[in-house]
């Protein structure tokens, strides 16, 4: 039976305890250790089964329990405590004021889209990397006071929750998320109704609400279809994330992008930075786009450039077979209606988003469709930045490739999220409590060092028994939902032991990440495991997509190894993985094992949270353990070496593996000095803890992001709308202009001439047989004839650098030369280089495009090579 009415009932709170309330509806929670304390006091038992919820918990607990709590002098004082927190922590003084707000473009304001957000294991709208990261980089963002707004999908079921049957094959479940007893707001007009936003669909429209997470300082808006009066089918868009069909997915991006750039309009945000995480969300361009043209009176070419000028892009995909890709077809049907409402043809719609323009067979690339809509594209660590420069190089024809302009931003962890508890107590006590906001150069992190041993190392035991001891409780939970043994579960109970290494793996089990490498050789590894001096143990966890039958495979193969009566002691897989899971393990285990297949892995954050709690590192040289000090904090498996054949690679790696863990890891681990300490593997915690927690921080990671991308764009898009677009207007006339004389430009002659570093007289050069002094002087003259574009619309540039074996300049170096003169119709440039290093060294010449309102040399994609 359907009710006449719903109501929102809320708990009832005695007054005294009302400002729980206000606590409960912000994640401040999920990275303060008071306030998740206090929900914790409130009933332990029930703050757990309520997957740290407080809003449930609030719902759910007695009100016998708040009447007491009402009355409990220390729990009041607890409670002002947390109170007193976050209402200093909403008010204090932030980075952002101190360095921006003075300078700030009027309504500067940034808005980071992605597809999934990991904030709290009660948010259970995530998946893996990407959303943790995205959690994080919002938390960063509050901590910094960042004008950040988030924009996401809210989704009924979320990710899957996952068990395992008795043979060890991953099963999936649903549980439906229930809204009104989560931390989130439905967002209101003045009069109290639903805000909501519609977005079109081929012959129907698709209605959707807005609800609001505070994370600290930024808010998260969220978009659910799951209401009336939209069919079935369009209520479970915002159902499952990642889930589904094609069909299913491009709904979803639809959504995500076309239907946040309205919701924020709905909300009357207006951002001045647009920051596409990943390229789910790139549809967002073409809607601004529209909204340029219709609004503004705009042309096409001028609707991009001052959309782009405003919008960025971070990919996190080191191969193509991640990347979402849509036949022809489906852009038709979907997005048909845009062609005429952009004034574009068919063709020249879809090439937006193709990197072949002239294959009108291939298909629509998201990530394609992103790049050429920013002004700002970047990988996620520095190898993933030179891989994204490969990957998409061809977008830049005939641009150098280590030119291409794909940076890179290394991710990075939130502090308070990922450092254990009894950790951060120890960090606030030696190093001050502004340690998650130093950057790699304060002084701060050298008081590491005065941490005394002892305490340190009891620290980090108290952490790896608390983590044998949820695992054990996990096992048995996991085993009594299948109806297992007594026997069974009385073993689970004895798995691991709390005085062992303890090394962890945990991630997405995609294959490429190799999580069965360490089993390669079954008989070494269980020598190691049950080594009488140098015992180890290991614990897994991790979800495979549902549809990956491999990684599936991979999961089964670990669960049937650790049933073996000799490895069952030793060997453990966590089901279910979390952000909770997570936060145990990174904090409890003495080291943490990646193994990857170079270089697939675009970053990875697991093993960074584990340093920055002093684990130590073993792994593959890939993502962001490529740039770290990976001697003093961990060990590289292999020297960053890729191989052509698999098998090979695997028994290489493998072995390298083994013996690490057999001639490293273990003895150093258990050397012990006359007073039980283990003093060298606590060096290495401490160089983990000191060069790794500052600067693979989410802190100095989003500060760079507003530093190198959301201030500069910001201004570059308050610059493309002054005087009511007339700049944009200006400079796409000058595009235009440029583009259709660009392949007159003639380089007539290059002149090159030696300085003598004495008297001597100088020599001209001739190209053909030319030999020079190394650091002499070198002066380069060329004459252009620019046809109908001026001096001042090109750059010229001298281009040098070793030759190598092909005849090509590897690694090159650019020098502007200044103009000099008009005579008659040739441009004369000029300007002065050297070669510091000997040997066949080659000159080339290019011109490339300038215009003062260009955000960067490369922007027209335009380079000539006399």
């Amino acid at each position: 039976m359907k009710p006449l009415r719903t109501f929102k009932v809320t708990p009832y709170l005695p007054a005294a305890l009302e400002s729980l309330r206000f606590l409960a509806y912000n994640l401040h929670f999920s990275w303060n250790v008071e306030t998740r304390n206090l929900f914790h006091r409130m009933d332990p038992d029930l703050w757990d089964a309520c997957a740290h919820n407080p809003i449930a918990l609030l719902g759910q607990i007695r009100q016998e329990r708040l009447d007491e709590l009402a009355e409990d002098p220390g729990f009041l004082a607890q409670l002002e405590r947390a109170h007193q927190q976050l209402r200093t922590y909403l008010q204090e003084d932030t980075w952002y004021r101190k360095h921006r707000s003075a300078q700030a473009v009027e309504g500067e304001c940034y808005a980071y889209f992605s597809a999934e957000f990991g904030l709290a294991d009660c948010l259970p709208i995530y998946s893996g990397g990407l959303g943790v990261l995205a959690g994080d980089h919002l938390k960063a963002a509050s901590d910094l006071g960042l004008p950040l707004v988030g924009v996401g999908l809210l989704y009924q079921k979320g990710y899957f929750r996952q068990y395992l049957n008795p043979d060890g094959w991953q099963q999936e479940r649903y549980p439906i998320n229930e809204f009104f007893n989560m931390p989130l707001e439905l967002q209101t007009d003045t009069q109290g109704k639903e805000i909501r936003i519609e977005v079109d669909y081929p012959n129907r429209k698709v209605f959707a609400r807005i609800w609001k997470i505070n994370v600290g300082r930024v808010p998260l808006y969220l978009l659910d279809t799951n209401i009336e009066p939209n069919s079935q089918y369009d209520q479970d868009i915002t159902d499952e994330l990642y889930g589904g069909d094609q069909d299913l997915r491009i709904h979803q991006e639809i959504m995500l992008g076309i239907g946040g750039v309205r919701a924020l309009r709905a909300l009357g945000i207006q951002p001045t930075v647009y920051h596409m995480n990943e390229g789910h969300s790139a549809f967002l361009a073409v809607e601004r786009i529209r909204l340029f043209m219709t609004e503004q009176g705009l042309s096409f070419e001028e609707a991009w450039q001052v959309a782009k000028s405003s919008q960025m892009f971070t990919t996190h995909t080191p191969v193509p077979a991640g990347i979402d890709l849509f036949p022809p077809d489906k852009i038709d049907y979907y997005l048909g209606s845009y062609y005429s409402q952009l004034g574009l043809g068919r063709e020249r719609f879809l090439a937006l988003g193709r990197e072949n323009t002239g294959d009108f067979q291939s298909q629509f690339s998201m990530a394609v469709l992103a790049i050429n809509m920013a002004s700002f594209v970047n990988g996620v660590s520095k190898l993933h930045g030179a891989v994204s420069r490969k990957m998409f190089s061809r977008l830049w024809p005939g641009i150098p490739l280590e030119e291409v302009p794909i940076t890179s931003i290394t991710n990075g962890v939130h502090a308070r999220t990922w450092v254990g508890e009894e950790n951060q107590a120890l960090y606030d006590r030696y190093l001050g409590p502004d340690w998650p906001a130093a950057p790699p150069s304060d002084p701060i992190w050298q008081k590491v060092e005065r941490i005394p041993d002892s305490e340190l190392w009891r620290t980090h035991e108290r952490s790896r028994s608390r983590l044998i001891s949820f695992t054990r409780e996990r096992l048995m939970a996991q085993l009594q939902k299948r109806a297992a043994s007594a026997v069974e579960i009385q073993r689970a109970s004895e798995a691991l032991n709390p005085e062992v290494l303890t090394i962890g793996f945990a991630r997405r089990f995609a294959t490429y990440k190799r999580a069965t490498l360490l089993f390669r050789n079954p008989k070494r590894f269980e020598a190691l495991v049950t080594h009488s001096k140098y015992p180890m143990q290991f614990i897994f966890a991790g979800k495979a997509h549902p549809r990956d039958t491999p990684g599936k495979e991979l999961i089964r193969q670990i669960v049937q190894l650790s049933r073996q009566p000799e490895l069952r002691h030793h060997l453990v897989f966590i089901e279910d993985y979390d952000m909770h899971v997570t936060a145990m393990m990174v904090a409890g285990v003495d080291v943490w094992l990646n193994n990857p297949l170079r270089p697939r892995e675009a970053s990875g954050t697991s093993g960074m949270k584990a340093a920055a709690n002093g684990g130590q590192n073993l792994s593959i040289l890939d993502g962001w353990w490529d740039e770290a000090d990976y001697y003093q904090t961990g060990w590289p498996i292999g020297r960053g070496e890729e191989y052509e054949d698999r098998a090979y690679q695997d028994e290489v790696e493998s072995n390298a593996l083994y013996d690490l863990l057999e001639k490293e890891v273990a003895p150093t681990f258990y050397q012990r000095n006359s007073d039980g300490l283990p003093h060298s593997w606590i060096r290495r915690m401490k160089q983990s803890i000191r060069l790794n927690a500052p600067l693979f921080s989410t802190q100095r990671m989003v500060q760079e992001y507003a530093e190198r991308a959301y201030i500069p764009l910001s201004g570059y898009y308050g610059r493309m709308r002054t005087d009511h677009f007339e700049s944009a207007r200006h400079f796409t006339r000058w595009c235009s202009h440029v583009q259709e004389n660009w392949y007159g430009i003639q380089v007539l002659n290059v002149h090159v001439e030696t300085q003598p570093l004495s008297s001597a007289p100088s020599v001209s050069v001739q190209p053909d047989s030319s030999a020079v002094m190394a650091r002499a002087p070198l002066t380069v003259t060329a004459e252009l004839r620019l046809g109908s574009l001026q001096p001042q619309d090109v750059i010229v540039q001298a281009y040098q650098g070793p030759v190598d074996d092909s005849g090509y300049i590897q690694q090159g170096q650019a020098t502007p030369m200044h103009y000099v003169e008009m005579v008659e119709d040739r441009a004369i440039f000029s300007g002065q280089i050297r070669y510091d290093a000997s040997g066949l060294q080659g000159l080339a010449l290019r011109v490339m495009p300038f215009h003062p309102d260009m955000h960067d040399p490369y922007e027209m994609r335009l380079m000539l090579w006399a």
